[in-house]
């Protein structure tokens, strides 16, 4: 849970003079407060980047009225999956199972998409699904990965514009690590791409970084 930073009395008093006079310069506070600009500077810094305060070259301060949080909730709803969606790692449907691990462990995922001779997503193979064959009694070599891959319509899928908060909720939802991105066609989806846990991990640390 993502909490709001707690103010010291110098920085609500900071608050109470922009809200009521902004815009207003960094000296002109400094002026109410009897206190020197390079005091202040700290201050003004922290409440910027917590969004409380919003700052125009050679115009001064402005109150935006918006806690860190409301700001933060307002940049993950403008992160699309289209901007950080990886490339699919896709096998076909008649694979072996021991194909299928081989692929995994070169491509260094965790999940693999199935699809069918055109192209389009039958399926889902996971590393449980791939380990829980792996300790059976099957013959790794022969066993297609279509009996063991979770299947159409069962596959949580997302698509380029979807919100990437939308995604992390079902990732958690449904206790998965990674969305195939598709693109409906008259015959199925196609998958154009994947979004993972460490997909949204970029894009917080971006988000982050103001990029």
């Amino acid at each position: 849970m993502v909490s709001t930073i707690e103010l010291n009395k110098r920085q609500e008093r900071i608050l109470e003079i922009v809200k009521d006079n902004g815009p207003i310069t960094g000296e002109q506070i400094a002026e109410r407060l009897n206190l020197t600009r390079a005091t202040l500077r700290p201050d003004l810094a922290i409440l910027t980047m917590a969004g409380y305060l919003d700052a125009r070259p050679r115009v001064g301060y402005f109150y935006t009225g918006k806690s860190g949080v409301q700001l933060l909730t307002e940049n993950l709803k403008k992160l699309y999956v289209k901007d950080y969606q990886s490339i699919p790692v896709v096998v076909n449907e008649n694979i072996a199972v021991y194909d299928a691990i081989v692929t995994m462990f070169l491509e260094d995922v965790g999940t693999l998409f199935v699809v069918d001779g055109q192209n389009l997503l039958v399926g889902v193979l996971s590393r449980k699904d791939l380990l829980r064959a792996s300790i059976g009694k099957q013959e790794l070599t022969t066993l297609p990965v279509n009996i063991i891959m979770t299947r159409m319509p069962n596959i949580t899928m997302c698509e380029k514009e979807d919100l990437l908060i939308d995604v992390a909720s079902k990732l958690i939802d449904k206790q998965i690590d990674a969305l195939p991105v598709v693109k409906e066609t008259d015959k199925g989806f196609e998958v154009i791409g994947r979004v993972t846990k460490t997909n949204l991990t970029k894009a917080l640390v971006a988000l982050a970084k103001n990029e």
